[in-house]
């Protein structure tokens, strides 16, 4: 103790001060973790609650995840429900005021972003209906725009010491982000007006940004398994609608799109979803690179 007394004294007295400790981050998925990683730099320290291999909707509130939430200054979550089975109970079993609803250490990212499909009426009998929108909206480059402009400005004002640096980097990345949305969209052009069918309504944003038409779902209902009556109807269905590919995310099963090919000969696009999603999707940028390489690669 003497010891640690003297150091600060000496640290002091020379002028420099102690190292402040990292802002403690959790993050609910992937692409959040990388967005905070972009904007905070070594001012933060970032815990992921969940993995490209898992499906968002459907993740079980374990224990350690209540204990990371207990220790956070800061969760960034999407909302529009899609955490809606087990967010609720980290923030309440957590104990901590910080992260809670409505309270600054809590940043939900649809909160910053026009949400799409907002439905008119709630009926559960529809499968898994999100009441707010589409929470999918990550997988447009844009809204991860919107959500980077409002973060780095929450971390300002978790954070004021450090507001420099996450001015500084979010002005890179805004820089850097809307030069890659431009060179996305060269490359990805080709792809404007061409027909895909989907295995779960997780592509609206990006089939809009690109100009892609969604032509069928193999889901009855959103979040219902395919059933072979609705597959068999699609089979017939994608001859008139001439569809180009079959896309799903990396944690969906891929069964009912390998039938279907089996059966049409459309090629099946599996799409990174979220940072980690294939080996090639290790950031943000790359992340889209992959998408869009992926995408255009059904079409030659």
């Amino acid at each position: 103790m003497v010891r640690k007394i003297i150091l600060l004294t000496l640290l002091l007295l020379a002028g420099v001060a102690p190292a402040q400790a990292a802002l403690n981050v959790f993050a609910c998925e992937p692409e959040w973790a990388a967005l905070t990683r972009e904007l905070g730099g070594n001012d933060v320290k970032i815990f992921t609650a969940t993995t490209a291999r898992q499906d968002p909707h459907h993740i079980e509130a374990r224990p350690s995840l209540i204990a990371r939430m207990r220790k956070a200054d800061l969760a960034v979550c999407t909302g529009a429900e899609l955490e809606a089975g087990w967010l609720p109970v980290l923030l309440q079993q957590s104990g901590n005021d910080k992260v809670q609803t409505g309270s600054p250490g809590y940043f939900e990212a649809a909160a910053h972003v026009t949400l799409l499909d907002v439905p008119a009426r709630i009926d559960r009998s529809e499968g898994d209906i999100h009441a707010a929108g589409d929470p999918h909206f990550q997988t447009d480059p844009r809204a991860v725009l919107k959500v980077a402009e409002a973060l780095a400005k929450r971390l300002v004002t978790l954070d004021p010491k450090h507001a420099s640096g996450y001015r500084q980097r979010h002005e890179d990345f805004a820089r850097r982000w809307r030069a890659a949305i431009a060179r996305w969209e060269r490359e990805g052009a080709i792809l404007k007006g061409k027909h895909a069918i989907s295995l779960h309504k997780s592509w609206t944003y990006l089939y809009r940004w690109l100009g892609i038409h969604e032509v069928a779902v193999l889901e009855p209902r959103p979040g219902v398994p395919p059933t072979s009556s609705h597959l068999a109807q699609i089979l017939t269905q994608q001859k008139r609608s001439s569809a180009q590919m079959i896309v799903l995310a990396a944690y969906q099963d891929p069964q009912a799109a390998q039938w279907l090919h089996e059966q049409s000969g459309l090629p099946v696009i599996k799409l990174p979803y979220t940072v980690g999603g294939n080996e090639k999707a290790v950031d943000l940028f790359a992340l889209f690179d992959d998408t869009i390489t992926r995408l255009k690669g059904a079409i030659r």
